[in-house]
This record gives C-alpha cells, sequence and structure tokens, in this order.
C-alpha cells in the first residue's frame, strides 16, 4: 500500500472510529412518529441496515465501578461525562466474535465517541489486566491506549446490559446528519451476554421512542420547522442514567462501603460509630 492510500485508509477509519456530533433526544409516541416519518422521508433515507424498512436490534453492555461512580457522575449534570460500553449487532457470544468497545464523551452539548473492534475474549484480559487488544493500524493502537489509560483511572465491570430496536435515517445530502428511533428498551443487571434473558425488564412504555438528532452542524431548517409545528422539544434522556435513578429510587442498588482501613463494611457500621 502507497503512502497516500495509506493516509486515506486512515482517514476513512478515523471518520468511523472517532467522531464529534451535537445529539438532541426527544420522548415521542408511535403515533407522533407516524405522523412525521412521511415528511423525514422526504429529506432522509433509511439506514441500509433497517432491511426490508425494519428496525435493527442493538445490543450493548455499560461498565461501571462497584459503586456506581461513573453514572452518578454523570447523572448529576456536569459539565464533562463520559461512558465506557460494549456493543454488539448480533446475539452472538462466541469468544472470537468481533465486537465494539466504546468510550464516549460529552462536554458543553457536543458528543464524542471513540471506539474499536475486538473479540469477546480480549475483553475482560483488557479492562481487568491491562492487555491491549490486537489491533492492525495506527488509529485502533491509539484508541486502544485511550482506552486503557480510562480502565486505570476507573476500576470498572459490568453493570448495566441494555438491548432496544433501532429503526435509523441519514440526511440525502448530508450523511452526517442521522436520526434514531429507539424503542422496546430492555435492561438487566446480571446474566451478562449478549441476547434476550428472562431477566429482562423493559424501561420504557411500549408505545413510546427515544427520538434523537445527531448531526455535525446546525439542524436544518425543515427540521427545525416540523419540531415546532408538532410541538416536539428536546428531552435529555439517558438509558443507563434513567435505569440507574429508578434502581437507585427503589433502593435495588448494592453499594461497597470501607472503614477508614478500606476493609469493606455494612450500613450499621456507620449506625454504630
Amino acid at each position: 500500500m502507497s503512502a497516500i492510500n495509506q493516509i486515506e485508509t486512515e482517514v476513512i477509519y478515523l471518520a468511523i472510529a472517532t467522531f464529534k456530533r451535537y445529539e438532541k433526544k426527544y420522548l415521542i409516541t408511535k403515533e407522533k412518529l407516524d405522523e412525521i416519518l412521511p415528511i423525514l422521508l422526504e429529506h432522509m433515507e433509511l439506514d441500509p441496515y433497517c432491511i426490508d424498512n425494519n428496525e435493527y436490534r442493538i445490543y450493548s453492555i455499560y461498565y461501571d465501578t462497584e459503586n456506581h461512580d461513573v453514572i452518578r457522575h454523570n447523572s448529576s449534570g456536569p459539565v464533562y461525562k463520559e461512558k465506557m460500553r460494549l456493543r454488539s449487532y448480533y446475539d452472538k457470544n462466541d469468544p472470537d466474535e468481533k465486537i465494539f468497545m466504546e468510550l464516549k464523551k460529552k462536554g458543553l452539548g457536543v458528543g464524542n465517541k471513540r471506539r474499536i473492534k475486538l473479540r469477546i475474549r480480549e475483553v475482560d484480559p483488557f479492562v481487568n489486566d491491562g492487555i491491549l487488544p490486537q489491533t492492525k493500524d495506527y488509529l485502533s493502537t491509539q484508541v486502544s491506549k485511550e482506552l486503557a489509560y480510562y480502565f486505570k483511572r476507573n476500576k470498572v465491570k459490568p453493570a448495566l446490559y441494555v438491548q432496544y430496536d433501532r429503526l435509523a435515517l441519514f440526511g440525502k445530502d448530508n450523511k452526517d446528519f442521522r436520526m434514531t428511533f429507539d424503542r422496546n428498551v430492555r435492561t438487566r443487571r446480571h446474566d451478562f451476554h449478549f441476547g434476550e434473558s428472562d431477566e429482562d425488564e423493559l424501561l420504557l412504555p411500549d408505545n413510546v421512542y427515544i427520538m434523537e438528532i445527531k448531526i455535525l452542524g446546525a439542524i436544518p431548517l425543515w427540521l427545525a420547522r416540523l419540531l415546532s409545528e408538532k410541538e416536539l422539544f428536546s428531552h435529555g434522556f439517558s438509558k443507563y442514567g434513567v435505569k440507574y435513578e429508578k434502581d437507585a429510587e427503589e433502593h435495588k442498588l448494592n453499594y461497597c462501603l470501607t472503614d477508614k482501613n478500606g476493609n469493606k463494611v455494612d450500613f450499621d457500621y456507620f449506625r454504630e460509630i
């Protein structure tokens, strides 16, 4: 491969593995989606993964500390936040199956995603022992090192499984302009594999969608008018964040408490001192 082709390859990978964009989320009903979809399709087209105009399924595993420090910080409304997850588009769990590991960052409304592709069997050694996964290009290696630094600062482990069905659209004239509609959001805190489980719980009513607008620049005028006419207003929404708040309110979360010597204790210890 020539030097020029090598540069072109790395630029293409950069567009996929690392990118920044503005993200706005909305909660809408199925009835409202049916109203706006024909108008959206005048300016946008369905994602190729929406085979026969159908939704496709996304599987994710979010990582957090034993005390849920990541989501607690992110839910406090900070200027800057980040989270790490595994993502797959198939419910396969073979150790040699390739999946994505993603580090999502957000500051001042701008999202930045860094991700690499690795095999399932490489995940635990990477997260727990700092063993870098095999990479074939410079950019993947750099993102791997960035993730390794994240693991060094944050002792994380699988904390929440999330799966949902997605309908996705791209702008006809701007492929960086994207809209997604997620429904049938299911979560669980145990049995971390890609695929359904008897422990799955619905996060939202069945007829509610999470609509998200993702764009590198300004929202098109026609879409701004549509949102105004249909009285659709941005509503910050995090699948992990909402599940955390729900579980915290219902006292379903465990925390690791330690005394002044770093030994694990329960709540009774603090009542006695």
